[in-house]
């Protein structure tokens, strides 16, 4: 040990070991007791490790993947991750037998803090932990904002106690990068985040640069630098991801869908990518590309926390955009096909609520395709049927609009939920609609406001004349006029529009207090609006 550096001191460390191998288990845990860890929890691996994980206080967690466990090792990693059972004062190591491409690049993607390829040595292992260790001393402070939720916290140490001449200055520096953007401050990010990438040309760096430079419409400078990242570090498919969602935010789809399949191609492992690789294809008619993304998901999924009936809906309806009514031998088999990979997801995942609903839209989607008017019609008062018997209802037309096989509609549907009320003398449902915008309150308290923008537009398809829906849609379009200068016009032509309908409809004092409240918030400049929500949603 060089002179001066201080000893790492193992003896309060508690540490979760898990590997399946026994010998591989025994090994490691003398080599841990050597280097004078005393708390060690060694196990094999299996479902019930995550609980440990979730309800112990580990310290450090070595985990051991091989390619013949029943649960390997990297679902494990993948699901802690998912489930957010990764907290930040814990040092995770990842130790695997398989030192292939595809299983490092797919545990990349969990965000270990160290991979180490077994077998290894005493030394090496007390090497890469030594770093570790010295690394969650020297940011203590910023770990204990981060377990209590305190990101401005830790931002805040990150920028004022590691100053330039700290040797931890850079990664302070990138991990302030990180929780800012999580924060969505890209402008404290573009400031941050294009300096340290000059000084150390670190691709995290470039990556935070590109994720600020997009947010900031500036996407031509974003594709050009994420480009220079990805010819110096050919396999980091995090700036392919990027790179992909930059082309698509500029309609350029069919370059995201070369993009995502250059990323699978080389990593192929991660559900995710296969299913936006799997949209995008869709999108741009490479349906045969789609097929494979999906049944590769379905593959994946059997025992991955991300294991859904999501590929086996969006597979079916490949076969349906594959129909041609005039072949009718080929369009026999699509629907064969069809039909099992619906029945497969019903049967599989019984406790989805809405599978049905979803199902049912597919099958009258696959009518209309089959020109059966009819089934299509039965199909659709089904889904309906089903629909409102959800606690929280689906918007059909945003859910068909899903399955279109249309370029980003699923995107567009999602960003942009505007609501179109039912025309007078349609039937209405006053219960649900009032049932369905209380539960658009909810997530807007919870922070979930695309899911709060869908619910208030859903409770409009069930009444129309929802003065409280159209209050609460007409509030939240204010907020995101204010808060998103690139769409303020857009955000406040929906305002403008939800205001006029509520002016016609008959209102309570409660009501009249809100809509006088909002026309005199809409004739102040966007600019002197308080932050936050501008009052209480009506319920």
């Amino acid at each position: 040990m060089g002179q001066g550096v201080a000893a790492v001191d193992y003896s309060d460390k508690r540490v979760l070991l898990v590997d399946s191998s026994g010998n591989m288990r025994a090994a490691i845990f003398y080599m841990l007791r050597s280097m004078g860890v005393s708390n060690i929890r060694a196990t094999t691996v299996s479902s019930r490790v995550l609980n440990e994980i979730a309800d112990g206080d580990y310290d450090i967690i070595l985990l051991g993947h091989n390619v013949s466990d029943a649960i390997a090792g990297i679902q494990l990693l993948e699901e802690a991750r998912y489930r957010g059972y990764m907290k930040p004062s814990a040092s995770w190591v990842f130790m695997t037998s398989d030192a292939s491409q595809e299983t490092v690049l797919h545990a990349i993607d969990s965000q270990p803090d160290v991979l180490i390829t077994k077998p290894f040595t005493v030394d090496e292992l007390k090497s890469r932990l030594d770093m570790l260790m010295k690394r969650r001393g020297a940011f203590k402070s910023v770990d204990a904002a981060l377990e209590i939720g305190d990101k401005e916290g830790a931002v805040r140490i990150c920028l004022t106690q590691f100053p330039p001449d700290n040797r931890n200055y850079d990664e302070a520096v990138m991990l302030a990068c990180k929780l800012l953007v999580e924060m969505k401050r890209f402008e404290q990010v573009l400031q941050l985040a294009e300096g340290l990438y000059w000084r150390t040309r670190d691709k995290e760096a470039g990556l935070h640069w590109a994720e600020a430079l997009i947010a900031k419409d500036r996407i031509s400078e974003a594709k050009d630098l994420l480009q220079q990242i990805i010819e110096v570090n050919p396999l980091y498919i995090a700036a392919y991801d990027l790179l992909a969602q930059a082309h698509e935010r500029e309609g350029e789809v069919d370059a995201a869908r070369e993009i995502v399949q250059v990323a699978t191609d080389k990593s192929p492992l991660g559900i995710p990518r296969q299913m936006e690789l799997g949209r995008l294809a869709t999108e741009t008619k490479h349906l045969e590309v789609a097929q494979g993304a999906y049944k590769r998901s379905i593959s994946l999924g059997h025992k991955s926390c991300y294991r859904s009936p999501e590929p086996y809906l969006r597979l079916a309806n490949v076969h349906r955009l594959e129909v041609d009514p005039e072949d009718s031998k080929a369009a026999f088999e699509h629907e064969r096909q069809f039909e099992e990979l619906l029945s497969l997801a019903v049967t599989q995942f019984k406790d989805e609520p809405a599978l049905k609903v979803r199902a049912a839209l597919l099958k009258s989607e696959m009518a209309e395709t089959l020109e059966r008017p009819d089934d299509a019609k039965k199909y659709f008062r089904e889904a309906k049927r089903e629909n409102a018997a959800l606690a929280e209802p689906l918007a059909l037309e945003a859910e068909k609009a899903v399955f279109s096989g249309n370029p980003t509609a699923s995107k567009v549907v999602k960003a942009k939920p505007e609501t179109k009320p039912a025309v007078e003398g349609a039937k209405r449902d006053l219960e649900m609609s009032a049932k369905v915008n209380r539960q658009g309150v909810k997530h807007y308290s919870n922070g979930r406001l695309s899911q709060a923008l869908r619910h208030f537009g859903l409770a409009l398809e069930y009444d129309y004349a929802n003065i409280q829906a159209l209050l609460n849609l007409a509030q939240m379009y204010l907020e995101l006029a204010r808060d998103d200068e690139g769409k303020r016009e857009d955000r406040l032509r929906m305002f403008d529009r939800n205001i006029h309908l509520a002016v016609k409809l008959k209102a309570g004092a409660e009501e009249k207090r809100k809509l006088q409240s909002l026309l005199a918030m809409r004739k102040r400049p966007l600019e002197e609006l308080p932050e936050g929500p501008l009052g209480g949603l009506l319920r």
